[in-house]
């Protein structure tokens, strides 16, 4: 069975995007950039909501040839390139470069992809996301928190039945007082 991973960078108060969508608050440390492109590179399978595939693909596939792009940026667009990827959306009709689009029951469709061989599977997207948790279907939680107070936003955890008990396997710190814990869900 493959793990399936949720990790994003998150207010201190538990925001992953100030209202509006802003993420200009979690822009990473080099260290950190780093550490998540060494992420990528070592996840079998992302997994998008509809909302983070169209951020995230409108910069990376061609973000390591812009002018200026950093060897950091050009590795990382590299790797999120040729990872594969799974959108899944009711509204968006295609996908392009290494995706696939599943425009029908996302719950069915992460059950069966858990079930099945390969590495790990990142999910990202906070409405995705919830969905997977309600239906505990996360095995992980990599929480990257920022030293800022948003106010409100997109939540990074949705209101859940009863509680997931975790255990902490994990702490860092980064530059700028940001600290990543990773919790694994008990089962």
């Amino acid at each position: 069975m493959r793990k399936l991973v949720f990790g994003m960078n998150l207010s201190l108060d538990g925001y992953v995007a100030a209202p509006g969508g802003d993420l200009g608050w979690g822009v990473p440390s080099d260290e950190l950039f780093q550490w998540w492109s060494d992420r990528v590179g070592a996840t079998d399978l992302a997994l998008y909501g509809r909302g983070l595939w169209e951020t995230m693909n409108a910069h990376w596939p061609t973000a390591d040839q812009q002018p200026g792009a950093t060897p950091a940026e050009i590795g990382y667009a590299r790797r999120w390139r040729d990872m594969p990827k799974v959108v899944f959306s009711s509204t968006t009709t295609t996908v392009d470069g290494n995706a696939r689009l599943v425009t029908g029951d996302a719950i069915a469709e992460i059950t069966r992809l858990k079930a099945g061989d390969g590495g790990p599977m990142d999910i990202g997207g906070a409405t995705l996301a919830a969905a997977a948790m309600r239906a505990g279907l996360i095995d992980e939680y990599v929480l990257v928190t920022a030293p800022v107070l948003l106010g409100g936003g997109t939540p990074f955890f949705p209101v859940l039945d009863g509680a997931v008990r975790l255990d902490l396997v994990e702490t860092r710190t980064f530059p700028g007082g940001v600290l990543l814990t990773r919790y694994e869900t008990r089962r």
